[in-house]
């Protein structure tokens, strides 16, 4: 409160300002800051206001911090004033001055968020590492810039800092500065997120159950649990400050929040299974009405109404989803809600749509205790309709109808039900119809093709120029491979029977001895008969006897578990010279005189193939599993092998170590059988898919996983070094290759 005109002209002339803009203002920016201030902090913030109007940037800094600072004090103290204000002169300082404006305009959404002078520290610390992130190399000299990214930051500071913990946002900026400090472009649209690595590496920092992590979960659990073929789509909650995004399905598939925090006792995965469980139930019993007569509060009704409806049902199908729909469904506090001055009309739905699905409501109003008896009793006869709830609606808001319902002010109270969608799928509008696509009434899937394929499996890949793994970099489909005829993979064996003869000597020796006996066992499965013989003379003979008489047997085997990964890129196709056949088709019968023969030594052996089309686009296809044997299944799908695209090594190899790391064995073996380097179309750098796939291998190793490849690639040694060491082989003579293969493995692990 301004006590004297007096005093209030000691603090204008303390200002020294001559913008006009201040001077309208003034009053009432020095009436905020009385009440946020003390004495002393109100000098310090004039000067530091009287600071800023002399930075010779215009009036903007001086009128944003008159505004900003006072609710930022109140947030992290008024001491933090010279902390904010250092900040401000390096800004001043440095090429990046027009940075000041947008840095002030932050302070107090940030400040409210940070709590702490501590945490503001670190916060400003960000932003000044961030500026000085700006040397970059011209022609061989380095020319410190204006940072392409500072203001980009700053306006998304606000929504950061209410998603991630400070050392998130730390996180998310250090691999922005580290992996695009030398092209600006890039890099400003990486702190705009509008690129695939930004906004991955932004949603590894948030807390909750991430999409990304539970994805293949739920494609599965939509498909066993519900018959449900629809692809998952997630949508960003990260920047939506007022308004948050609603889940709903339309023909591209059901849209779902990228991340789900816990909500109570309710865990983010399970939040998921209620929101795709709902969305499936109005897929299955919810029919479109047309909504051009209806009003606004009509449908809102219906939606209400027809939501219970697939519930009710989806819990008769799965008693024990009621729990998490109640722990979901807010309960309205009967009465809450003043008529005479708020639209209750939410308020009542809610009340209403709680009575439906929870018996123990404990509501008295008699409108809900009538119309949950009217609900229930459609629902005995059967599953009702959408037509049947929305005359019940209807019905209700007719008598229900208050002159307050058209109140601007509007009760959102413990209304929001958030694992509902919007419901757009009921509606038709006939004024749209000619030109709008009517989704409801196409297929949300084409019934001629069917899905052959999981949802893609992220890897990230790691940049050996900055480091650093690019998180969830490349997107692996994997399928089972088509199929051919099994006769042919037969006719290459006989082809090859006499090197077949040979590899079964060698095969007879690795074979294990089927049992082993073990004497001398207390408890066993059968009696020792020499053993026994002998303490039962002891025992006639007065002596102690020997009370092992028993013996066991123990199977004497090889625990081995080997994937062989069959580089399918577009070169096999090419035929080696003086060959009559392609690298494919010699590929095809060493495969296949391998696989026999690790069939005949009995162990765990599966094969898959892969080729690349930029990061987007792996391709990892099931030849035979390792639950399989070597049968015509798995023959005619390596009759059908063909060649196209790219290597991704690292990605297929990744892929592969998830299904091999997940076996039981004593020694996993990757055997890598490719005719070329690592390379893609959409990488430019030879080195950088070599390193991944350098960088894949140490992975492997790490996990108990032994990697070894096979090159059909005559200059295979300027690379395959780097990546695998000295665990290579290079076949010269590619036509030797299905003697060679089998023999490679029985080395290998005899």
């Amino acid at each position: 409160m301004i006590e004297t005109d007096e005093r209030l002209q000691e603090y204008w002339t303390r200002l020294d300002t001559g913008f006009p803009q201040v001077e309208a203002v003034f009053e009432g920016a020095i009436a905020g800051a009385l009440a946020s201030l003390s004495e002393d902090g109100l000098l310090a913030y004039l000067d530091a206001a009287r600071t800023l109007g002399k930075l010779g940037r215009g009036v903007e800094p001086m009128l944003t911090f008159l505004a900003e600072w006072p609710p930022a004090a109140d947030a992290v103290g008024e001491d933090a004033l010279p902390d904010v204000m250092g900040v401000v002169m390096r800004m001043q300082r440095s090429p990046n001055g027009t940075a000041i404006t947008p840095f002030l305009q932050t302070l107090a959404p940030v400040a409210r968020r940070m709590q702490s002078r501590d945490q503001l520290r670190h916060y400003l610390d960000i932003c000044l590492d961030l500026m000085d992130a700006t040397t970059i190399s011209i022609h061989g000299h380095h020319t410190t810039i204006q940072s392409p990214s500072l203001v980009t930051f700053l306006e998304k500071a606000p929504g950061l800092t209410d998603q991630l913990s400070i050392a998130g946002i730390r996180n998310w900026v250090d691999y922005g500065i580290r992996n695009y400090l030398q092209r600006p472009d890039q890099q400003q649209e990486y702190f705009a997120l509008k690129t695939a690595d930004s906004n991955a590496v932004l949603a590894r920092q948030r807390r909750g159950t991430l999409f990304m992590d539970v994805e293949r979960k739920l494609d599965l659990y939509l498909r066993g649990l519900w018959d449900d073929t629809t692809y998952l789509v997630p949508y960003s909650t990260a920047f939506h400050e007022i308004r948050k995004p609603i889940p709903y399905y339309d023909k591209l598939g059901m849209r779902i929040p990228d991340v789900y925090q816990d909500a109570g006792n309710v865990s983010g995965m399970d939040r998921y299974y209620v929101t795709l469980a709902h969305m499936v139930g109005h897929r299955r019993w919810t029919d479109v009405q047309t909504a051009d007569n209806w009003s606004p509060f009509q449908r809102m009704a219906v939606e209400f109404f027809e939501d219970c409806r697939i519930e009710t049902l989806l819990c008769r199908e799965y008693p024990g989803l009621r729990r998490l729909l109640l722990a979901l469904h807010p309960k309205p506090v009967e009465g809450a809600c003043d008529p005479t001055t708020m639209s209750c009309l939410r308020h009542r739905l809610a009340m209403m749509s709680r009575a439906f699905l929870d018996p123990d409501h404990g509501y008295y109003d008699p409108m809900v205790l009538e119309y949950t008896d009217r609900f229930h009793a459609l629902l005995a006869e059967g599953e009702s309709s959408t037509a049947e709830m929305a005359e019940l609606a209807l019905s209700y808001v007719t008598r229900s109808r208050r002159q307050s319902d058209q109140l601007a002010n509007v009760w959102f109270e413990d209304t929001v039900i958030d694992y509902r969608d919007d419901n757009r799928h009921m509606w038709r509008f006939i004024e749209d119809d000619d030109e709008a696509d009517d989704f409801n009434k196409k297929p949300l899937s084409d019934p001629d093709k069917e899905i052959t394929s999981l949802p893609p499996r992220l890897y990230p890949e790691w940049d050996y120029n900055s480091l650093t793994y690019r998180p969830d970099w490349v997107s692996v489909y994997e399928g089972l491979h088509p199929t051919g005829d099994s006769r042919e993979i037969d006719r290459l064996l006989a082809e090859h029977s006499a090197l077949a003869k040979r590899l079964k000597r060698l095969l007879d020796l690795l074979k294990p001895q089927d049992k082993v006996r073990i004497r001398y066992q207390e408890d066993g499965s059968e009696l020792d008969l020499d053993v026994a013989l002998r303490s039962l003379i002891d025992l006639k003979s007065g002596s102690t006897p020997d009370p092992r008489i028993n013996m066991s047997h123990r199977t004497d085997g090889r625990d081995f578990a080997v994937l062989l990964l069959v580089d399918l890129s577009e070169s096999l196709n090419q035929k080696p010279p003086g060959s009559t056949k392609t690298i494919l088709e010699l590929e095809q019968e060493a495969v296949s005189l391998l696989a026999w023969a690790i069939e005949q030594l009995g162990d765990s052996f599966a094969i898959g193939g892969f080729y690349s089309n930029t990061r987007h686009d792996v391709r990892y296809l099931h030849l035979k599993g390792f639950s399989e044997q070597f049968d015509d299944s798995v023959k005619g799908r390596l009759a059908a092998m063909r060649a196209a695209y790219s290597t991704r090594l690292g990605a297929a190899m990744r892929h592969g170590a998830h299904y091999l790391g997940g076996r039981k064995a004593d020694k996993k073996l990757m055997l890598i059988l490719t005719d070329g380097e690592p390379s893609d179309i959409d990488v430019e750098d030879e080195r950088l898919l070599i390193e991944d796939a350098h960088r894949a291998v140490t992975e492997l190793d790490r996990e108990g996983i032994f990697t070894y490849c096979i090159s059909l690639d005559a200059r295979a040694d300027e690379y395959v070094s780097d990546i695998f060491g000295r665990s290579y082989t290079v076949i010269d003579n590619i036509e030797r290759l299905p003697e060679k293969l089998p023999e490679i493995f029985i080395a290998l692990t005899k």
